[in-house]
C-alpha cells in the first residue's frame, strides 16, 4: 500500500469523483484509477461505486475511510518528528475544545517553552468525539475537553471548573429572550440550564461553541453562556453585562492522555506538570 494511494482514495471519498480528485492532485483521471484498482487489489475489496454522478463509497469503502485518515496523520505526525532540528529532543501533539484555547492554553505553549525548550509543540482545535478518537488512536498525545468518554488505557484527569455565565449586551437584560443563543456545552451543561429555566422555548439561535456565540452577540446584541474566564475582559471593558441573578453552571475541564511508554526523554511528565500548574492557579484565582 502507498501513501498516494491513500490520498487519492481520500481525495475520492470528499470530492466523489475520480475527475475532480485528480484535478485537486493534478494528476490525470487515469492515474486517480490505477491506484484506486491497486489499493482495491491489495485490499481485496472494492471500495467506490462508479455511476453518472461521479464515485460512491461501498460499505468496504466506509469501513477503510477511518483508518486512511488515522495512517495519513500518523504519517504527518512522522514527517514533522523525523524533520525536526537536532535542538529538539521530542514533539507533543496536543488537541483541545476551542475554549480551552482562549487564555489557558496559550499560556500553556508560553510555559512550556520555558521550562522544556527542547519539545516541539503541535495544536489543534477540535471536539470531544475526533478528540477522543484521535488519543486512542495514538495521533494526539493530549486532549483537553468537557465531557470526555472513559476508555481502557486512558487516563482522564480533572484539571479544573469552568464556571458559565449569561453574557448580554443590554445591561437591564434578565432572564433569557428572543436574541438568546444558545451554546452546545455538552450534556452537562444541558442538564443545569433545563433546571435552572424549566419553561424556556427552544431557542431560535444556537451554536456549536462559545466563541460563535460571542461573535453573533457581539455583532447583533443577545445573550449566551460563555465561561467566566473568557468573558471577564469584555466585562471589565463595557462591552458585556452578567444579568441580574442570573445562575451560574459549573463545567469541569478535563485533560486525556495515555500511559507513557518508558522512554529516555518522556515528554508528558512536563507537558501534564505544567498543565496541573496553571489549572492550580486559576482555581486559586476564581
Amino acid at each position: 500500500m502507498e501513501t498516494e494511494q491513500i490520498r487519492t482514495f481520500l481525495a475520492v471519498a470528499t470530492h466523489g469523483s475520480f475527475v475532480e480528485a485528480a484535478a485537486r492532485l493534478h494528476v490525470t483521471q487515469s492515474t486517480v484509477s490505477s491506484r484506486i484498482q491497486g489499493l482495491e487489489q491489495y485490499l481485496g475489496v472494492r471500495l467506490f461505486v462508479r455511476n453518472r454522478s461521479g464515485a460512491a463509497l461501498t460499505a468496504s469503502g466506509r469501513r477503510f475511510q477511518h483508518h486512511a485518515k488515522a495512517m495519513m496523520l500518523t504519517l504527518e505526525q512522522a514527517r514533522h518528528d523525523v524533520g525536526l532540528p537536532s535542538r529538539y529532543s521530542a514533539s507533543i501533539h496536543i488537541g483541545a475544545r476551542i475554549a480551552l484555547w482562549e487564555g489557558f492554553l496559550p499560556t500553556w505553549v508560553g510555559h512550556m517553552r520555558t521550562v522544556a525548550p527542547a519539545l516541539s509543540i503541535r495544536s489543534e482545535i477540535g471536539f470531544e468525539d475526533d478528540l477522543m478518537r484521535r488519543i486512542m488512536e495514538g495521533t494526539l498525545d493530549l486532549a483537553l475537553m468537557y465531557t470526555p468518554r472513559h476508555n481502557p488505557g486512558l487516563h482522564v484527569e480533572h484539571l479544573f471548573d469552568e464556571t458559565l455565565v449569561l453574557l448580554s449586551t443590554d445591561p437591564v437584560q434578565r432572564g433569557l429572550n428572543e436574541n438568546y443563543v444558545h451554546v452546545d456545552w455538552g450534556p452537562a451543561f444541558f442538564a443545569q440550564y433545563n433546571a435552572s429555566y424549566p419553561e424556556a422555548e427552544r431557542p431560535a439561535l444556537t451554536a456549536n461553541i462559545g466563541w460563535l456565540g460571542l461573535r453573533i452577540i457581539l455583532a447583533n446584541g443577545g445573550s449566551c453562556f460563555v465561561p467566566e474566564r473568557m468573558a471577564a475582559p469584555r466585562i471589565a471593558g463595557g462591552q458585556l453585562f452578567v444579568p441580574e441573578d442570573s445562575p451560574r453552571f459549573r463545567l469541569p475541564a478535563y485533560v486525556v492522555f495515555a500511559p507513557e511508554p518508558d522512554s529516555e526523554t518522556p515528554k508528558l511528565a512536563p507537558a501534564l506538570d505544567g498543565l496541573r500548574t496553571l489549572a492550580k492557579q486559576l482555581r486559586i484565582h476564581c
